[in-house]
């Protein structure tokens, strides 16, 4: 039988190479030598007696057959991993390792997150990981991560969000653009064509286009950021005005090339939210995570 040779390991090696379509960087991931990986991959695929990845000089890309069987690993993965779901219920969850995923554009909260946790885990092997929020949902769903930090954009009914806290947005302009103009600002306010924006993908970027009314939505500026940084620089380079959320606002090291503004609307802003595999695992098996997060979170804002 194959399970009688296939290790939970194999399937992480499998499950890796999927992910990075990189053999490099896929046993980066696992802790072990490149040759040791591909010499393993090519064993479970003799084993299987298909192809699952088509090698190049190059470059590596996974079968159609290779999908459905890392689809498979994965949940095989994650059904192991709830074995240690259940016991760090038991344990008040004492950690071993604590892995938490952050959305790129609330990394002025990492420091604080960090210490806290250092200081409610002490004995847990801290791993963070920052990234775009579809990327951070399906390393959750696989297992690799133990919560994401998030903006509450997330729609799946396997999954358990719980409120941390609302993070207002600001207008920031560059010091005598037209909308400073107005006494007080509103979302009607806003157009598209007049911001830069961070590039697609980014939650935040289909909030703040969202906020705009839609008889003035429109193509936005050629500019398109990446990072909250970049998106900061172009505003006082005069490119154009744009939204920040507030935590990315303060110790502005570009005050003088650019004005923020709050709304007069109330509740332009977005939910953040700590994201748990639902069932048997996420909050259920760590309470304390959450208590502690909750409470890290609420001075975060002010």
């Amino acid at each position: 039988m194959i399970t009688s040779w296939l290790t939970l390991r194999d399937l992480e090696y499998l499950v890796a190479v999927a992910k990075y379509e990189h053999f490099g960087n896929a046993a980066t991931e696992c802790h072990v030598s490149q040759p040791s990986l591909s010499t393993q991959i090519k064993k479970i695929e003799g084993y299987l007696g298909v192809r699952l990845f088509e090698r190049t000089n190059r470059s590596v890309h996974i079968t159609e057959t290779g999908r459905n069987v890392v689809a498979q690993a994965e949940l095989v993965l994650l059904e192991a991993r709830k074995i240690e779901g259940m016991i760090s219920a038991n344990k008040d969850a004492s950690f071993e390792q604590l892995k938490v995923g952050v959305i790129s554009s609330l990394s002025p909260m990492i420091p604080k997150v960090l210490i806290g946790l250092k200081k409610a885990f002490p004995e847990a092997k801290l791993f963070l990981q920052e990234g775009l929020t579809e990327n951070l949902i399906k390393d959750l769903k696989s297992g690799r991560l133990d919560v994401v930090i998030a903006a509450d954009t997330i729609k799946d009914a396997s999954l358990i969000l719980k409120s941390l806290f609302f993070e207002p947005f600001v207008l920031a302009a560059p010091i005598g653009s037209s909308i400073l103009e107005k006494l007080r600002i509103r979302t009607g306010d806003l157009k598209t064509s007049e911001m830069v924006l961070l590039e697609e993908g980014h939650c935040l970027r289909d909030q703040i286009e969202d906020l705009c009314s839609m008889n003035t939505r429109g193509h936005s500026k050629a500019y398109h950021a990446n990072s909250i940084e970049t998106l900061r620089h172009l505003v006082a380079s005069g490119a154009g005005y744009t939204l920040l959320p507030k935590m990315a606002v303060e110790n502005e090291p570009l005050a003088k090339l650019i004005s923020y503004r709050s709304f007069d609307n109330r509740g332009v802003g977005r939910n953040i939210v700590a994201v748990f595999r639902g069932q048997s695992e996420g909050l259920f098996a760590y309470p304390k995570l959450f208590q502690t997060l909750e409470k890290l979170c609420a001075n975060l804002i002010k």
